[in-house]
């Protein structure tokens, strides 16, 4: 599983900026939980290759009172801090310690989970002198960096990865259980994935209520049908039985990345009451940022009416068109509807992840295909395809070949994208395509 580094600290003091520098993005991936306005939003990021996920939330004030926005803002923060494996609290070096830093310092402490205590727009100001009266709080060594600037960022983040003693490179996991596949389910709290998971093992595995999101751990159960091998993760599955319900927590954004990280295919269920929410658009835009083979349930459907339907089918169609080669199916969990097409489509869907596709194959169809249409000329130059091999599976990778292929656009690689999909059967899981041009042996030589 991928560490988690939470940012933590007061409004204003740069954890935005930092958690852009982190993820090299501007970009939440998920970022939605209804009726908050500030919340936390979380991101890939990597060093080398040690990669992690982070949290950055909203201004911390641990002791804001019941009813305003900041006590809901620290409710996220209080459960980004309990997602996360290490915590980086930020504070600002030139505004000096406030009461508020002190405040938050405490309650870390008290926590006792790994931090390191980050000194933000320290640039061009002399470390050691200015930065010394941060030591009062308590949290050891202060580091001084500029999100800004990007300056110490990436010791920052070496420090934090430290704490938790990872190994220097971590094992490939993918393929460790040979021939089981791990199948995730994932989808919004209360949409029925314990539900359906019940259904498929014929007992009550895990225990379901009519309660959104109860516990924040990601569910592994072995499961065999037809001879194949399962491991189900049930990523924001209820407590097992005999546990007790201390509280209700929030849908665990976390567990779902790191399910989906780890999953060969993806199992996506969507309310059929609800239809498609920024939440489940989100998970399904992680899902294919991440390469795994995708099903789509839609459940309850036996709870919609006809009109009901026709919305859930067009929202689909709009707002998940990036997920069109996945197979879409129509369930009831609670009353076993449908389920048998299901299995179906996540065994399509894990062999075309795995598919090997034949480099005289794969020229041939690119071949035919520039036949029925060449790609379009850029300027002068017209790219020019000569062949193409399997770079990869899990997903499937086709590097193509040939002169001048910066230039091919994108609509003509989606084009090539329908011809490999239709030879190869890849319904279910994304396909990726890498263009490489030859080098001309001939560039920068000077004619004799």
């Amino acid at each position: 599983m991928k560490p988690v580094i939470a940012l933590v600290g007061r409004p204003n003091v740069g954890k935005s900026t930092l958690f852009n520098r982190m993820t090299k993005s501007r970009d939440a991936i998920v970022a939605d939980f209804a009726g908050l306005t500030r919340d936390r939003h979380y991101g890939n990021g990597h060093i080398g290759r040690r990669e992690f996920i982070v949290i950055d939330t909203g201004g911390f004030e641990p002791d804001a009172v019941d009813g305003n926005i900041f006590h809901e803002m620290a409710k996220q923060t209080r459960q980004a801090v309990a997602e996360a494996d290490v915590v980086i609290f930020v504070v600002d070096a030139r505004a000096g310690v406030s009461s508020q830093d002190h405040d938050i310092a405490n309650y870390l402490r008290r926590l006792g989970k790994p931090c390191v205590l980050a000194a933000n727009k320290a640039e061009g100001m002399r470390e050691g002198v200015q930065l010394v009266e941060f030591f009062e709080l308590g949290l050891g060594e202060v580091h001084g960096v500029s999100a800004a600037h990007g300056q110490g960022i990436r010791d920052l983040l070496e420090l934090a990865l430290e704490t938790l003693n990872l190994p220097e490179e971590d094992e490939d996991e993918e393929g460790a259980e040979d021939g089981v596949v791990k199948l995730a389910v994932a989808g919004r709290p209360n949409v029925g994935k314990s539900t359906l998971i019940n259904t498929w093992l014929g007992e009550e595995r895990l225990v379901a209520f009519d309660m959104p999101g109860t516990t924040r751990d990601a569910i592994s159960v072995p499961f065999e049908r037809n001879g194949t091998k399962y491991e189900l993760i049930d990523t924001a599955g209820l407590r097992r039985k005999g546990k007790v319900f201390e509280a209700i927590e929030k849908f665990s954004v976390v567990k779902t990345l790191q399910a989906i990280e780890t999953a060969n295919v993806v199992l996506l269920l969507i309310d059929a009451a609800e239809g498609v929410t920024d939440q489940d658009a989100h998970i399904a835009g992680y899902i294919l940022e991440s390469g795994r083979a995708v099903v789509i349930a839609i459940n309850k459907w036996d709870a919609v009416d006809a009109y009901q339907r026709e919305l859930v089918q067009r929202s689909i169609e709009t707002r998940l068109a990036f997920l069109k080669f996945a197979a879409m199916l129509f369930i009831s969990a609670k009353k076993r509807q449908g389920l048998g097409p299901v299995w179906d489509a996540i065994g399509q869907a894990h062999r075309a992840a795995m598919r090997k596709m034949p480099t005289p194959v794969l020229t041939r169809v690119l071949l035919e295909a520039i036949q029925f249409q060449s790609p379009p000329r850029a300027g002068m130059f017209r790219p020019k395809m000569r062949y193409a091999h399997q770079g990869g599976m899990n997903p499937p990778v086709i590097i193509i070949h040939g002169n001048s292929l910066e230039h091919v656009p994108a609509a003509y690689i989606r084009f090539l994208e329908g011809r490999f999909r239709k030879e190869f059967d890849l319904v279910g899981t994304p396909l990726r395509i890498q263009m490489k041009t030859s080098e001309n042996p001939f560039a920068g030589k000077k004619a004799e």
